[in-house]
């Protein structure tokens, strides 16, 4: 299997790089956590205008039709060269465009994918994170008048964007009598809406991303019901396979370049040069390359057309695996320095912590891969 780039990939990869280069002032981090929100907005706006969002979408929905290995090489570019990651796009499109109705797609997708229109992702609940399929919050259809409505009511947790994002893709209950995983429903609710309270949450990372969100009586069209009602579980599922790839959020790049910087601060001195150190940052290669492996395989099966499925939580695993590896090193090799001054270094290892958390916990991804990967029974 020849992982390398093909002469037109090549070619690509490096007008992108050059771009990038060209624009490292708009791609750079802010210091600062409250403004990163905004800056990542932006950047996916110059991203799009440039050409460089919905590469693998199709054509008629507004992509560039382009295979699925340019969207990896965009987001192995990007995390080359430092830049701030795509806000969660992808997942969201391709729900978007595998179950919603031609007129959701027309008028949701553009704004979308261009990054003008924000959204958040209202999936886990203060008592339904790790086990999803319990959650709470109900959504009530009712006949207000000889209009169809949904009345919301329940509580969101740990939503990113929740307080800069103008809809949100909610999962919620809307068959009370159906077994918990049939009963589930999606909506895409305008957070404009009345009786939808905001509350932001300031995390380890020291930035206000996450919010807390309260539905008291909202009512939201019939109509922007996202597919069938009770195939929420369905779409979730393959929302979260997009979610959970490693090239679909430029998680390989931004390791490759976190290391290079750690080998280089060795080298120079900056850092102790023993073969303890060194042994540390052989495995953290090692976890790495394991893990770029892994993601090309599944890229390979989504060139042949197959749509990402339970096996990306095999990805998933190795991804947390790789990147809490290296984050425990970067810590250890420094002696600890990033305890004592709050910066990027420390936002590097406690966000690490949080990735065997968001997007399905590291227990929840053994368990699909033990029971619908290897078909092994419950226990």
């Amino acid at each position: 299997m020849d992982f390398n780039d093909s002469a037109p990939e090549a070619q690509f990869r490096a007008e992108l790089r050059q771009w990038l280069s060209d624009h490292a002032a708009d791609a750079a981090i802010p210091d600062d956590p409250a403004a990163r929100a905004d800056a990542q907005n932006a950047w996916h706006q110059t991203l799009y205008e440039a050409g460089y969002i919905g590469l693998s979408f199709p054509v008629e929905y507004g992509g560039h039709g382009k295979a699925p290995v340019y969207e990896a090489i965009l987001n192995d570019e990007l995390g080359r060269a430092g830049a701030a990651p795509i806000e969660g796009v992808g997942h969201l499109s391709n729900a978007l465009r595998l179950f919603g109705t031609e007129e959701q797609r027309d008028t949701l997708l553009p704004g979308l994918l261009s990054g003008r229109v924000r959204w958040c992702q209202g999936f886990s609940e203060p008592e339904a994170g790790s086990d999803l399929a319990g959650l709470k919050t109900r959504a009530d259809f009712i006949d207000t008048g000889g209009r169809e409505m949904f009345r919301i009511n329940g509580r969101k947790i740990w939503t990113s964007f929740g307080a800069v994002a103008d809809w949100c893709f909610l999962l919620c209950r809307t068959e009370p009598d159906a077994p918990k995983h049939a009963g589930i429903s999606v909506l895409l609710v305008p957070m404009s809406t009345p009786g939808i309270e905001v509350r932001p949450i300031v995390n380890a990372a020291r930035n206000r991303e996450f919010t807390e969100i309260t539905f008291d009586n909202v009512d939201v069209p019939a109509s922007n019901l996202l597919g069938k009602r009770g195939e929420g579980w369905s779409i979730a599922n393959q929302l979260l396979a997009y979610e959970r790839g490693p090239s679909d959020i430029n998680w390989i790049g931004r390791l490759k370049t976190q290391l290079r910087r750690l080998e280089d601060d060795v080298r120079v001195g900056w850092l102790e040069d023993s073969p303890s150190a060194r042994a540390r940052l052989g495995q953290a290669y090692v976890e790495l390359r394991a893990l770029q492996i892994k993601v090309m395989r599944s890229l390979t099966e989504r060139q042949n057309g197959k749509l990402p499925g339970p096996e990306g939580s095999v990805d998933k695993l190795l991804m947390t695996r790789a990147d809490q590896f290296f984050a425990r090193a970067m810590m250890d090799l420094s002696a600890g320095g990033p305890l004592l001054t709050e910066g990027l270094e420390w936002d590097i290892y406690v966000w690490s912590r949080a990735a065997g958390i968001y997007g399905g916990t590291a227990q929840i991804q053994r368990n699909i891969v033990a029971q619908r990967v290897l078909g092994l029974p419950r226990a």
